[in-house]
């Protein structure tokens, strides 16, 4: 079966950016003009993914209506000659079908997913986490790379990258069945957030996964984990002792851009990458380091 189906769960409150947070998603928080859900969505549309199942709480209103067509805007700024930003505005809102799942209560990343059981249906599904922007400016995006992989051994499948000693204690890590062999590997377990000297590897999951239809199941009969809540690495876990599940080393530059340092490097890569703004950014950046 193909993977037609991308989940991006988009229903958190974002506190880490508080203030600004307060009544703008952080979904929706531009690196430099373009909100990262956008970006996540693109990534989504452009590994061929069909339909977009976005995750939100009743709060997020705003994501609604960044994505909702506009065209009385789009004639008004055809109107005032602005017709290149006519078209980036129809482009948002008719680049997928993107459908709503909402999450009522806050009860961790696989209650988020088990939510969205419906939209999904029997089908393998992609989930793209709205804090990791990742961008592989030489070849397919990572979404794209999953997917192939899935196409070939049709396996769930988890995102992963080597992170810093020091860092292994803020995310889910993996343990292997056996050494990787071009990129891949089976997952043996995985530990959230282990102590550093008691961490089986490097590799953690930043942000991407392909999971089959079967996870639903084991989420229906999850009991809260770690912070009371119903967690996603916990079911993943279930299912690799009953299935093969892949842990796939990633080909992309990640940016954790839930976290506010993450969310300024991105900004300023991103300008840096645009014509528009390229020699601005990197004059004033030679300013700064000449003080």
């Amino acid at each position: 079966m193909q993977v037609k189906k991308a989940v991006i769960p988009a229903a958190g409150l974002g506190t880490r950016f508080l203030p600004a947070t307060k009544a703008l998603a952080k979904e929706m928080l531009p690196i430099v003009d373009i909100p990262t859900l956008q970006y996540q969505i693109k990534e989504a549309v452009d590994a061929g993914i069909e339909e977009v199942i976005l995750i939100i709480s009743d709060a997020k209103k705003d994501i609604i209506e960044h994505f909702k067509r506009n065209e009385a805007y789009e004639n008004y700024l055809i109107s005032n000659g602005k017709q290149k930003e006519a078209e980036a505005i129809k482009q948002i809102a008719t680049m997928a079908k993107i459908s709503y799942v909402y999450q009522h209560e806050m009860k961790g990343l696989g209650h988020a997913i088990l939510c969205c059981k419906e939209a999904v249906g029997n089908e393998p599904f992609v989930i793209i986490l709205g804090d990791d922007l990742i961008i592989n400016a030489h070849g397919d995006n990572v979404s794209k790379q999953m997917i192939d992989i899935y196409n070939i051994y049709h396996n769930s499948i988890i995102g992963c990258q080597n992170v810093a000693l020091e860092n292994v204690n803020k995310y889910g890590i993996m343990s292997l069945k056996a050494p990787m062999e071009n990129r891949i590997a089976l997952l043996k377990d995985m530990v959230e957030k282990p102590d550093i000297d008691k961490a089986p590897s490097r590799l953690a999951c930043l942000g991407r996964y392909l999971l089959t239809p079967e996870i639903f199941d084991i989420l229906k009969d999850a009991k809260p984990g770690k912070g009371g809540e119903i967690q996603l690495t916990d079911a993943i876990k279930v299912l690799a002792k009953r299935q093969d599940v892949i842990v796939y080393d990633f080909i992309g530059r990640r940016y954790d851009v839930g976290d506010k340092y993450g969310y300024v490097e991105a900004t300023i890569d991103f300008a840096l990458k645009r014509d528009d703004m390229k020699e601005k950014v990197l004059n004033h950046l030679k300013e700064i380091l000449l003080k």
